[in-house]
């Protein structure tokens, strides 16, 4: 047999590391993507006559893009410049009550011991010693498996492994978890944010998520031209390496012959034959039959009670005054439970939302250009895109309402609507069907959450998984994971199937 034939579907970043990796090791590989450009949910959109991240727009776990990049022969640094943070994220409770935490551990104690009383300060490095030791346990036991079981995580781990990971009672709540190690409510609050991060509520997410901590210490970097540059530089680099990149087509069903997945057919009727497809839709499009029904026998849906957290956000060019913002801001509700409470059981927006506010002008010392900057501004909404959109006076509320918490804290934010564009659950359904909204697949909530995303190789032999919705989960550094993932399984299968193809898939992938 000739060269292997790879087809992905989506040009999100799971989909992109997938195809720039096969690409590179000799196969015929063309992404098809409905959207006009790459990057899935690292979109960009022009507001007010500027562009800016409506999207991801924190980099962390750089370790991933560095062993990508490493796999294609090429270095991270000469194509994308990254700027560590000096400064994570700025939080804040009123216009008294603010919290920067560092880079450096040592500095965001004393931060926390000013916050919050010296007991405090010595919980937090207790609290980070205790993440480090659940990160560590589980970065290759878990993380960087294919799809790992409960048996084998295991039997990796080891007792050390086993003795860190149940040191963090993995079994029980982060929020619970978090009661144990501070006594500040408003700590508890803070830390409980990081279940948000992978689209579920601290208040059902497992305890293990405090590895985010970690993960945030290791390093948050601000990329030079926003975080869809990362995506236009994966899209790039696939280009160059001989894969072809299909923009504003569909693909309307996954084909199936001789028991396997076979290509695809795209909206407007044209058959691209494949030796395996990989997809970066979210895996309830392949099973509702949004890519045909053969395909979607092998595929077990999402329940609308198991999605994660959509985000209601808005996309502005505006004025600020009072607050100092940095990069990354955080204004922090009242009534935390109650907040959740609305969007995971109501299915509303809630009465006072947690505001997370990205000042993408400021620089890593939180200086901004004079004049109008530039701001994404995101709260947390239940994921119901499949069901009527909130009418405006509702989003209007919830615009409010956010407003007059970020004044409560001291922010004055003077918005013009023709330099914004909002964001809900309905049009994220719209951009990314079968999801309702959510932006993170499956919500990890319960301490099995993670053991039940489907892995890399689908139930259908020559179809494979990419993006949130599969291991090892949602978060930029994650999706791209996943995309190395799917891309060592393809290149593994096709390899075992056929003895006339080692030019092309000599030596696998490194999984170091």
């Amino acid at each position: 047999m000739g060269t292997p034939r790879i087809l992905v579907i989506g040009a999100g970043i799971g989909g992109l590391v997938s195809a720039l990796l096969l690409a590179a090791r000799g196969c015929d590989v063309t992404l098809v993507e409905k959207a006009a450009a790459p990057g899935g949910k690292m979109r960009e959109v022009a507001v007010g006559g500027r562009r800016l991240d409506a999207g991801p727009t924190v980099m962390t776990m750089r370790w991933v893009f560095d062993r990508i990049f490493d796999e294609i022969g090429e270095a991270l640094d000469r194509h994308v410049t990254l700027t560590p943070a000096t400064v994570l994220a700025r939080h804040a409770w009123s216009e008294t009550e603010r919290l920067d935490l560092f880079a450096d551990r040592s500095a965001s104690a004393q931060a926390v011991a000013a916050f919050a009383g010296p007991a405090e300060g010595r919980n937090y490095l207790a609290f980070c010693d205790q993440a480090r030791g659940i990160h560590d346990a589980l970065k290759d036991s878990f993380m960087a498996r294919e799809r790992p079981s409960m048996l084998g995580l295991v039997q990796h781990m080891g007792l050390g492994g086993l003795r860190q990971l149940w040191g963090a009672s993995p079994f029980g709540t982060l929020w619970d978890a978090l009661g144990h190690a501070f006594q500040d409510q408003r700590l508890r609050q803070l830390f409980g944010r990081y279940a948000t991060y992978c689209g579920s509520s601290p208040f059902a997410a497992p305890a293990t998520l405090m590895l985010v901590a970690h993960v945030e210490q290791e390093g948050v970097w601000l990329v030079e031209g926003g975080m869809h540059r990362l995506a236009r530089t994966l899209a790039d680099l696939a280009t160059a390496k001989g894969a072809k990149l299909r923009y504003g087509e569909a693909v309307s069903e996954i084909l199936i012959e001789g028991g396997r997945a076979a290509g695809v057919r795209l909206a407007g009727g044209e058959t691209l034959r494949a030796d395996a497809v990989v997809s970066n839709a979210d895996v309830n499009a392949i099973a509702t039959g949004r890519f045909g029904q053969a395909a979607a026998r092998f595929a077990t849906p999402t329940k609308p009670a198991e999605r994660s957290l959509s985000a209601l956000t808005f996309a502005a060019v505006a004025q600020t005054n009072g607050f100092p913002l940095h990069r990354h801001n955080v204004f922090f509700s009242r009534d935390y439970a109650a907040e959740f409470e609305a969007i995971c059981r109501q299915g509303r927006l809630p009465e006072e939302p947690t505001i997370y506010v990205c000042a993408q002008d400021r620089d890593e010392a939180g200086a901004a250009p004079a004049g109008p900057e530039r701001l994404l501004i995101l709260v947390n909404a239940p994921p119901c895109g499949d069901r009527p959109a909130f009418p405006p006076e509702e989003i209007e509320t919830c615009l409010r309402r956010s407003l007059a918490r970020m004044a409560h804290c001291g922010l004055e934010i003077a918005l013009q609507r023709e330099a914004m564009l909002t964001t809900q659950a309905s049009d994220w359904e719209a951009l990314f069907p079968a999801t309702g909204g959510g932006l993170y697949g499956r919500s990890t909530h319960g301490a099995m959450a993670s053991f039940n995303r489907p892995g890399s190789r689908s139930r259908l032999p020559g179809l494979y998984g990419t993006g949130g919705s599969v291991h090892p989960g949602p978060g930029v550094p994650m999706v791209a994971l996943s995309g190395l993932l799917a891309a060592q399984s393809v290149v593994a299968d096709l390899a075992s199937t056929s003895r006339s193809r080692p030019a092309a898939m000599s030596g696998g992938m490194s999984t170091r």
